[in-house]
C-alpha cells in the first residue's frame, strides 16, 4: 500500500494458524452439511488483503501496474489483479462486492466491504496522512457497517432508483461475514520499534479486541462468520529487507512468523469461545497460513518462482523492495526518474509489490481454502452457515 512503515498489509478475513491438527474438536453433522448455504450477500471486514477499492476512495487510489492482471487498469485493490474475497464472491455467484467508502457507481444490494488497506483491529498510534495505517480500524469499520445496515433500509423502504441497490432485510441474517485482519497490528509493532517480545505480549488484547468485534456484528444479526488467519509476515520482502534476522528453510524471518503463528494460535482459541458464547451462529476458523507458506517453502511445485521477490518494485537487495520506490510510484535513482514496474510474468509471481499477493497466488489459496481442507470445521465454503457440534 503505501510507504513505509507499510504494515498495511494485512491481512482479514483473519486467520489462525490451524495445522494438519486443524481437524480439531469440531465436527459438522453429516445431514445438514448435505444442502449448500444459500448466500445472498457478503459483508467483510478487513485490511488490504481484502480492500477492493476503499482506502483508494478515500485517499489516493494505487497507480498503473495495479489491477492490470485483470482489471487492465487500477481498481482500488493492492494486488495486480483480484483477490482472495473476490473469488469467494464469484464461487457464490455474487458480484464483486464494493468498498463501502466508494460512493460512485456501487451497487451494495449483494453486500457490501468495509475493508480498507493498512486498517488494523486496534487504534493504530499513527493514521494517514501523517502515519502509515487507515483511520478505518476495526471499530469504526463495525460502526460504519451498523449504520449501513440501518440506512440501507430507510433507503429501500423509501423507494426510488437507489432502493434496488441497498441490500433486502433478510440478507442481513443470511450473508456470509467475512474477516482478513490483523497483520498490520503485528506490523505496527514491528515497525513501532517493539521487539518480537513486546509484539507477542500485545497479541492477547488485539485479539480481546477482534473478539469484541465478532460479538458486536454478532448482536447486529450476523450468524456465517468466516474468519481467516494471519499469513507469514516474515515471508514478505518489507520485512525481510526491513528487518535482518535468522530465515527458515524457505528463506523467511522465522521469528517474525513464529509472532504470525502466536497470533493465529490465540486467534483460534478465541473462535472456539465464539463458537460457545453463540451456538446459534457458524464459526469458521480458516487457516491461510498453512497455504500461503506452501508458496514460499515449495513455489516450484506449484509453478512458481522467486516467492520472496517483489514483482513490482525497485530496490537495493535480493527483495527489490525499498520503502521510497514503490510500485507505481516515481522514484529517482542516480539522478533518473522512473515509475516502478511490474515484472515480465505476475503469473507465476507470490508476492506482487512487497507487501501484498498476486492475483495467481490468491487464486491458488482460494482454491485450497474454499474445499474446507483447511477450515475448522472442515467444511467448505459453500457449506458456511452450518454449526459445528462441540465434541
Amino acid at each position: 500500500m503505501m510507504k513505509l512503515p507499510h504494515p498495511h498489509i494485512s491481512f482479514f478475513c483473519l486467520c489462525v494458524l490451524l495445522s494438519s491438527s486443524h481437524a480439531s474438536n469440531t465436527i459438522i453433522s453429516p445431514v445438514s452439511a448435505q444442502k449448500p448455504c444459500d448466500f445472498p450477500a457478503i459483508f467483510n471486514l478487513g485490511d488490504s488483503n481484502s480492500d477492493t477499492g476503499g482506502l483508494a476512495a478515500a485517499f489516493t487510489p494505487p497507480n498503473s501496474p495495479y489491477g492490470e492482471t485483470y482489471f487492465h487498469m487500477p481498481a482500488g485493490r493492492f494486488s495486480d489483479g483480484r483477490l482472495i474475497i473476490d473469488f469467494i464472491a464469484q464461487s457464490l455467484d455474487l458480484p464483486y462486492i464494493s468498498a463501502y467508502l466508494n460512493s460512485l457507481g456501487t451497487n451494495f444490494s449483494h453486500g457490501a466491504n468495509f475493508a480498507t488497506a493498512s486498517s488494523t483491529i486496534r487504534l493504530p498510534t499513527r493514521i494517514i496522512p501523517r502515519g502509515g495505517f487507515s483511520p478505518f480500524y476495526l471499530d469504526v469499520q463495525l460502526q460504519q457497517f451498523s449504520q449501513f445496515k440501518n440506512r440501507s433500509q430507510i433507503i429501500r423502504n423509501r423507494g426510488g432508483i437507489f432502493a434496488s441497490l441497498m441490500p433486502r432485510e433478510e440478507y442481513f441474517s443470511k450473508a456470509l461475514y467475512t474477516f482478513d485482519i490483523g497483520q498490520n497490528d503485528l506490523g505496527a509493532g514491528f515497525f513501532g520499534n517493539m521487539s518480537v517480545e513486546e509484539v507477542n505480549e500485545s497479541i492477547p488484547d488485539i485479539i480481546n479486541k477482534f473478539s469484541a468485534n465478532v460479538k458486536s456484528i454478532y448482536n447486529l444479526g450476523a450468524r456465517s462468520f468466516w474468519i481467516h488467519n494471519t499469513g507469514p509476515i516474515g515471508c514478505l520482502p518489507y520485512i525481510l529487507a526491513n528487518f535482518p534476522s535468522a530465515k527458515d528453510s524457505a528463506g523467511c524471518a522465522k521469528p517474525y512468523n513464529e509472532v504470525a503463528k502466536n497470533f493465529n494460535l490465540k486467534l483460534k482459541e478465541a473462535v472456539v469461545q465464539l463458537r460457545k458464547d453463540f451456538p446459534s451462529a457458524a464459526f469458521t476458523y480458516v487457516d491461510v497460513y498453512s497455504v500461503k507458506y506452501s508458496l514460499f517453502r515449495t513455489p516450484k511445485r506449484y509453478g512458481f518462482e522467486l516467492p520472496t521477490v517483489a514483482c513490482c518494485g525497485y530496490g537495493d537487495n535480493e527483495y527489490n523492495y525499498s520503502g521510497t520506490a514503490e510500485c507505481g510510484q516515481l522514484a529517482t535513482v542516480n539522478g533518473t526518474q522512473f515509475i516502478v514496474g511490474s515484472c515480465d510474468r505476475p503469473s507465476v509471481r507470490v508476492n506482487w509489490d512487497g507487501i501484498h499477493y498476486t492475483e495467481a497466488a490468491a487464486k491458488f489459496v482460494f482454491d485450497r481454502i474454499s474445499t474446507g481442507a483447511f477450515s475448522d470445521p472442515r467444511i467448505p465454503l459453500k457449506m458456511a452457515c452450518r454449526r459445528a457440534l462441540i465434541d
